[in-house]
């Protein structure tokens, strides 16, 4: 064979010293925190110029008038007497207590008043405009996330976190597993009994350094915080913020179904602490099984404070008393949520006390920081809080918008239509996968009950079902989604840790299908043993 023959071969690729080239194989990257919500900003933009437009009327109580002020589809407002026979001609089925004692503070649907109205879609314009809208709405827990990084730095700085860590690893070698029990079972206790979700960010600072010197991972520190805490507010038992408040807008008292969410919250509990242990158990025996072990030095970069201190073995007076200030406003934040109403203003205010005190510790005497060194830890701790400030933000414009675009009733409308003319255990199934659905339109609990039960309440008397069925299903089916809802709390968790949003669902995608079947199989029993 000549040189001409050999090249013609060569150029129809059949010279067998060439080696096929391997293409390449095309991989999906889950965008970003921030292109996620931009994303689905854009789609509810878009969504108001394709849902129909529609609204109920609005029922709320203003306690310096005593009156009811009653706001229809068109804006209009009229005001009655707060009396139980004016609820009762509305069909509202909710005692006027509930009004006037604050247990119910938001503006209520009033069944059976749904109107179409016209179309009122959104501009290219409101895209950005909802994100400053919503970042304007969230300032409160932003000013508290800012508080809470500004403590983190300064503590950091001083370096307490190194010392005690040193200290702490030494002494629970061999047992690191029982922290996260315990951190799970307060933070499902937390979610059950006063609805610890926002303010779970709070614990990250002082909890995930010390998972990261026990070994584990950021799936691990989310799981025992974040998840841990959803679980518990999943089975919420005397929660204030989703069963009370649910409870009394489907006009029934919140014990009504506890023993059963007990017994739920239980199962809930084992099942979740075991799901941790089998992770965490995992990942041990060999790290590289870490559903987000690519990203394990940027996450311990950020997080571990092991190595910044060249005097970590020096556990100094000054360093056990900034701990030990750095630790009391924990337990504080949750006696003050649970006990005294406490919210985001009144916790960044005792959060940034504790901080100033700190400060002053931590900046004089001997080795001390100084007071330039002190507050430049704080600015630097703050600000780098700034990127989940913005999340939690950007979140809540993109309900913003389909509220301003008058298509979040219409869904509530449609949803409630799905249900009329079934019964039995497939009515409640489907309620439940209705408020899976809804938990991602309406991400707030609170604002998702008074909202929807007085219009779904009714639907479970008309199948001779007891209304707690129907705040069950509301539980379990708007927190199934939440453990997933990018309109929820995840995208400022995962942001805060620096987490891809990939590498969590995969780790919680088991949850939210134990949620939905176990939760389903609760609510067919229900159904079964009460009709």
């Amino acid at each position: 064979m000549d040189n001409t023959d050999q090249s013609k071969q060569a150029a129809n690729g059949h010279d067998s010293t060439e080696r096929p080239k391997k293409k390449k194989k095309f991989k999906f990257r889950m965008p970003g925190a921030f292109a996620i919500l931009f994303i689905l900003t854009v789609v509810a933009v878009i969504a108001t110029w394709v849902i129909p437009a529609g609204a109920y009327s609005k029922l709320s109580y203003e306690p310096g008038a005593q009156e009811l002020k009653i706001e229809n589809p068109h804006k209009e407002i009229k005001k009655v007497p707060a009396t139980q026979k004016e609820l009762d001609k509305m069909g509202v089925k909710i005692q006027i207590e509930q009004f006037k004692s604050g247990a119910i503070n938001k503006p209520v649907s009033i069944p059976d008043t749904y109107e179409r109205l016209d179309q009122n879609p959104a501009g290219p314009g409101e895209i950005t405009n909802a994100m400053v809208e919503g970042t304007i709405e969230a300032v409160d827990i932003m000013v508290f996330i800012f508080v809470l990084g500004g403590l983190i730095g300064v503590v950091s700085a001083s370096g307490s976190f190194e010392s005690g860590l040193l200290a702490l690893t030494k002494k629970t070698k061999g047992h690191e597993f029982m922290l996260i029990f315990m951190v799970a079972v307060l933070m499902v206790l937390g979610g059950t009994l006063c609805g610890i979700e926002e303010e779970a960010v709070a614990f990250y600072p002082i909890l995930v350094p010390i998972f990261i010197a026990m070994g584990y991972d950021s799936i691990v520190c989310v799981g025992a915080i974040f998840l841990a805490s959803s679980v518990g507010t999943t089975f919420s038992t005397i929660n204030p913020f989703s069963v009370v408040i649910a409870s009394n807008a489907a006009g029934i008292t919140f014990t009504e179904g506890l023993y059963w969410r007990v017994a739920g919250c239980i199962v809930g509990a084992i099942f979740v602490i075991g799901y941790l242990y089998w992770y965490s158990q995992r990942i041990k025996k060999n790290p590289k099984l870490s559903y987000s072990y690519e990203d394990r030095k940027s996450f311990e970069k950020q997080w571990s404070v092991m190595g910044k201190d060249a005097h970590a073995d020096n556990f100094s007076w000054r360093k056990k008393i900034i701990l030990i200030l750095f630790v009391i406003p924990f337990p504080l934040m949750v006696w003050g949520v649970m006990t005294q109403g406490w919210w985001f203003p009144v916790m960044a205010s005792m959060f940034l006390a504790v901080t100033i005190i700190i400060m002053f510790i931590a900046g004089t005497g001997k080795n001390g920081l100084g007071e330039k060194g002190t507050v430049d830890a704080f600015v630097n701790g703050a600000s780098s809080l700034v990127g989940v400030s913005l999340i939690i933000g950007l979140a809540r414009g993109i309900n913003l918008v389909m509220n301003e675009g008058l298509i979040s009733d219409t869904i509530l409308h449609f949803s409630s239509t799905l249900v009329q003319h079934v019964s039995g255990p497939i009515f409640i199934i489907i309620i439940l996968f209705i408020f899976f659905f809804l938990g991602f339109i309406v991400p707030s609990s609170s604002g998702l009950a008074v909202l929807a039960m007085p219009i779904f309440a009714p639907l479970a008397d008309t199948v001779g079902i007891p209304r707690f069925v129907m705040v069950t299903a509301y539980q379990f089916g708007q927190y199934a989604m939440l453990f997933l809802a990018p309109t929820g709390l995840v995208m400022a968790t995962l942001q805060m840790l620096d987490m891809k949003y990939s590498h969590w669902f995969r780790f919680v995608w088991p949850v939210v299908v134990f949620v939905l079947v176990f939760g389903g199989a609760m609510l067919i029993t229900q159904v079964l043993v009460y009709s």
